[in-house]
């Protein structure tokens, strides 16, 4: 799970569907037929420029708005700096998924300040809550701003250029190591709003901690996440999305890709290259090569779906 070198082209294949790790200047991904293929490192505004024709969402993730620690001094600068990454690129994406960890401490100043920011990007925003973000006695400033018209803790779904959205909270009681819970009221609403749904409509599911199982020493997986993943299992095209890791990683199992997205606060170490997981000091040089946002495309009947990685500074 160590990071590889983008030029080496003999990456093996079991290699690709196992997971990986990525540090550079926007990678394209291209799904067909639940297989990614890297069409290689290109740069972000020719990225963007690439996958335009079809429909092209941003996910963004942990924002960590209110952190002020060594590893990031300025998280809410960094949050700016990604914004105006959105704002250059030369075509607009459709909207934006965030994927959790809006805040560090889930105070009514941090989600203001992040409100003000990502609002600069003029995209509707479909949010998902990270464990940081429910962390005030009743939970109520993100169900204030966030949780109107959702389900239970958070949940709920939505259609979008013929793909059928998902999001998800795995947030709430946490499982021992600090494993996300979708739990079953969650599950049964899962599978209710699935129901005579055609098996060809890609479903893109989005929660903040990974619905498969990255490392779960660190807590790095969701216990009844795989029964989630029964539910959309005889979907020809399933798209999986997360957070919480701070990094890229990548993994598929037939017709599901799972991908994770970087931090635009602070990085997190690679699965077990520390005594634990938590923000992670590198050379400020390094740091904004190591934070960035996702931007995701898909075309109407080709089963299709490419993913660039762009960090902030390449």
């Amino acid at each position: 799970m160590s990071g590889h070198d983008h030029g080496d082209d003999g990456v093996s294949r079991r290699k690709v569907l196992e997971c990986m790790t990525w540090a550079g200047t926007g990678v394209l991904w291209t799904i067909t037929g639940g297989v990614p293929r890297s069409l290689g490192i290109i740069d972000s505004a020719e990225a963007a420029t690439a996958a335009a024709p079809g429909m092209t969402f941003l996910q963004i993730s942990d924002s960590h708005v209110g952190f002020d620690k060594p590893a990031n001094p300025n998280a809410l600068g960094t949050l700016e700096e990604a914004v105006g990454k959105i704002n250059a690129m030369p075509a607009k994406p459709s909207f934006m998924i965030h994927t959790g960890d809006i805040t560090h401490l889930s105070k009514a100043s941090e989600f203001d300040n992040a409100e003000r920011i990502i609002s600069q990007s003029k995209l509707d925003v479909h949010y998902v809550p990270g464990e940081h973000d429910f962390l005030d006695e009743e939970i109520k400033f993100y169900r204030e701003r966030y949780g109107r018209g959702t389900k239970g803790a958070g949940w709920y779904s939505f259609d979008a250029g013929g793909v059928h959205f998902v999001g998800l909270v795995n947030v709430v009681d946490l499982k021992a190591g600090g494993l996300g819970n979708l739990g079953t009221e969650q599950l049964a609403w899962l599978e209710d709003d699935l129901r005579g749904k055609s098996k060809s409509t890609p479903v893109v599911l989005f929660a903040h901690i990974p619905l498969w199982t990255v490392y779960p020493e660190w807590g790095w997986g969701t216990e009844d996440g795989g029964r989630a993943l029964e539910l959309v299992k005889g979907f020809g095209s399933v798209t999986v999305l997360n957070g919480h890791i701070h990094q890229v990683m990548q993994k598929v199992e037939g017709s599901v890709t799972f991908h994770t997205a970087r931090s635009t606060a602070f990085p997190q170490p690679a699965p077990g290259a520390a005594p634990s997981p938590g923000p992670m000091k590198v050379e400020d040089a390094k740091l904004r090569s190591m934070l960035g946002v996702a931007s995701i495309n898909f075309k109407q009947n080709e089963q299709r779906l490419a993913i660039i990685d762009t960090p902030l500074q390449g």
